[in-house]
């Protein structure tokens, strides 16, 4: 080890497992020492998700994460020199280390451009253009006052062809280089990011780059974005393997209790993920006992606590029945409960590692825990409902393979009554409406640095998926140059992808490989194209912080009937929220007077769609005009008249006061104040 690293951290190893590469290590920062195996709580913006410093300093964590970029955008430096930085700011008086601001600039932000210089890019908060190079990153961190740093890396999707995977690991060592130097004197550690993605010549290009460098620690980057979970352990073991012993090891962004277990016996020292606290707030515990939701009606009744193996005050004091009723009701207590729970499950995986590791008994600790933590609720599994399947394979669940009179076939729910695209044959439609509307072509076209993002809000059948993905793989075939292509699904019920796929012969678009990876792995990548679909399973609004910004929404659930809360002023008012600093479109089959109203009230401007089928017009949305409208013809002062005659403008069950609140909106919105 180099003098001035021993000076930084004295790092030195405690204990090693005999049959893993596990290791229990020490070193020491500018606030405590950090005793490893450790978990770093992401408090990105100073802040935990639900929780209070006092709460999370009494577990016994011993250093929290900071997010560079969002601290940059949000106080701003000139907060940190004021107040005498993040320490003094949130109170708190132990480690604290920075990430750079690489992944955020490439998960979150608008028109990136990578050159030499930096990454240049829009703020994702109010749309202003910004530089984020390796010297103001490291400067951005002086100022913030970390223990520990990390220098500027270019994160790129870990599933990309290899020749952008290598020009960003090349770019990555440069930038090493300069982050280095722009720690000048500064006492604060720096730690090196090796890349790579799934290729495993270019991580052992970039371990000899960055570990050539004379850094405090080596941390694991480009993992988590994309590729399985046996491709990311794969991974992990080879790079730890080649990383120099005498050095911390750090995974960036893994993850959950099992990917801790698993990358520890791979010879991992240090973890973060929002994970924890993120799931707190869903209504998700990890437990002694498997992954609990308690959302589930089946601890409605249930007086026993969350886990009798924990001693956090959620568990310790409140029954399952209390915290389902939380959970249900939406009430800020809950997640917090929850949040602290999961954050007691991960210091004590922390420490009972450790404490394996030192008695020589964390393999055996490792065969036993790796089935137990990769288990949901083993008290309460959840178990499939009976399937009543008619021979035919026409029937499953509550749906049913419908032909229309016109002879083309679609999926119904049979409880409802509602058809997926009622009006017209369903590839058709999805085509016009979510292809050829939102104009895919032009919006595709570009450079593989770029990437074009879809949101399927309504998975459905895959429908407008398919055609999305069908389209752009028309295109990439013909020699266009093209973006990359990130299509994310949302979806609480698989049953009419199941369905669909059980009959290819009715539904063309399922013998395509992606439907039916989706189903069995939540995730497809092509590997001939830079496209990736990824599915988020469950109710929408809950899930819509765990996707990136889009570019295009196809909002194409079951009508305001079936599924109201959907098509809410709350929900719109989310999305819109969510794509901040982005200009995004929505597109729906509905030319509903109150969904029309509800977006315009939520803030988007709000136009007229195409026909399909016998529908004279569908609806289409974008979130701001600063840009122009992309095409979109917005509606007319003629509309709002006619929309104060309505009788029906409203969504069922709205008070008087939601109704008021939504004429104020809707009379007082710029489209119309301005004439357009």
């Amino acid at each position: 080890m180099n003098s001035l690293a021993a000076k930084r951290l004295n790092f030195r190893i405690d204990a090693l497992s005999q049959g893993t590469s596990a290791r229990a290590c020490r070193l020491r920062t500018l606030h405590n020492e950090v005793i490893t195996p450790v978990f770093m709580p992401v408090a990105t913006l100073a802040v935990l998700r639900s929780q209070d410093t006092e709460s999370v300093s009494a577990l016994g964590f011993p250093v929290l994460l900071a997010n560079t970029y969002h601290l940059l955008l949000r106080p701003g430096t000139a907060v940190f020199r004021k107040t005498g930085g993040i320490h003094n700011f949130m109170r708190w008086d132990r480690s604290i280390l920075t990430d750079s601001g690489g992944f955020q600039v490439f998960s979150l932000s608008k028109d990136v451009r990578i050159t030499e210089e930096g990454a240049r890019f829009r703020s994702y908060m109010d749309g202003s253009r910004l530089m984020l190079s390796p010297e103001t990153s490291i400067e951005t961190q002086k100022i913030i006052g970390s223990d520990i740093m990390m220098a500027m890396d270019q994160c790129v999707q870990s599933t990309l062809e290899k020749k952008i995977c290598y020009e960003a690991d090349d770019i990555t060592a440069r930038w090493a280089e300069r982050s280095l130097a722009a720690r000048g004197d500064s006492p604060q550690s720096v730690f090196g990011i090796v890349q790579g993605a799934c290729y495993e010549d270019l991580r052992k290009i970039s371990v000899a780059q960055i570990t050539a460098l004379p850094f405090d620690g080596y941390a694991i980057g480009g993992l988590a974005v994309g590729e399985t979970g046996e491709k990311r352990n794969d991974i992990t073991e080879l790079t730890a393997s080649l990383m120099p012993a005498d050095y911390p090891r750090y995974l960036m962004g893994v993850g959950t209790p099992l990917d801790i277990l698993e990358s520890v016996h791979r010879g991992v020292d240090m973890f973060d993920c929002i994970l924890p606290t993120a799931l707190g707030q869903q209504g998700v515990a990890f437990t002694s006992r498997g992954r609990i939701e308690m959302r589930r009606g089946i601890h409605r009744f249930s007086d026993r606590p969350l886990d009798e193996n924990c001693n956090c005050p959620c568990c310790s004091r409140y029954s399952r029945a209390y915290l389902h009723h939380l959970v249900k009701s939406g009430e800020y207590y809950g997640g917090n409960l929850l949040g602290l729970h999961n954050l007691t499950f991960y210091k004590n995986l922390m420490d009972t590692i450790r404490i394996r590791i030192f008695e020589g008994t964390f393999l055996t600790y490792y065969n036993e825990q790796r089935m137990l933590l990769g288990l949901d609720d083993i008290d309460n599994p959840v178990t499939p409902p009976k399937r009543k399947i008619r021979p035919s394979g026409l029937v499953l669940g509550d749906y049913e393979v419908f032909t229309q009179t016109a002879g083309f076939h679609s999926i119904r729910q049979r409880s409802t009554g509602e058809i997926i695209h009622s009006v017209s044959d369903p590839s058709e439609e999805s085509r016009i409406l979510y292809s050829e509307q939102t104009g895919f072509v032009k919006n595709a076209t570009g450079t593989a640095d770029e990437t074009f993002i879809i949101w399927d809000v309504g998975m459905g059948a895959a429908f407008n998926v398919m055609a999305a993905i069908t389209e752009y793989e028309k295109l990439a075939n013909s020699g266009i140059q093209l973006k990359k292509l990130l299509v994310t699904s949302f979806e609480n019920d698989l049953d009419p992808l199941h369905l669909a796929v059980k009959n290819p012969s009715l539904f063309m678009h399922v013998r395509h490989a992606a439907p039916g990876a989706i189903l069995e792995s939540g995730r497809w990548s092509s590997r001939a194209h830079p496209v990736e679909w990824i599915l988020l399973k469950g109710d929408f609004p809950d899930t819509i912080n765990d996707a990136l910004q889009p570019d295009c929404i196809y909002y194409d659930p079951f009508s305001i009937n079936a599924y109201c809360p959907l098509w809410s002023l709350e929900t719109f008012s989310k999305i819109h929220r969510y794509c901040s600093g982005r200009t995004a479109r929505l597109f729906t089959y509905s030319s509903s007077t109150a969904v029309r109203a509800a977006l315009l009230a939520a803030g988007f401007y709000t136009g007229k769609g195409p026909a399909t089928g016998p529908k004279t017009e569908t609806t289409s949305a974008i979130t701001s005009i600063e840009d122009g409208t992309y095409g979109i013809e917005l509606l007319s002062a003629d509309w709002l008249g006619r929309y104060m005659r309505s009788s029906s403008r409203y969504m069922p069950g709205l008070s008087p006061d939601q109704k008021k609140l939504i004429d104020e909106r809707v009379t007082s919105h710029q489209q119309f104040r301005t004439g357009r």
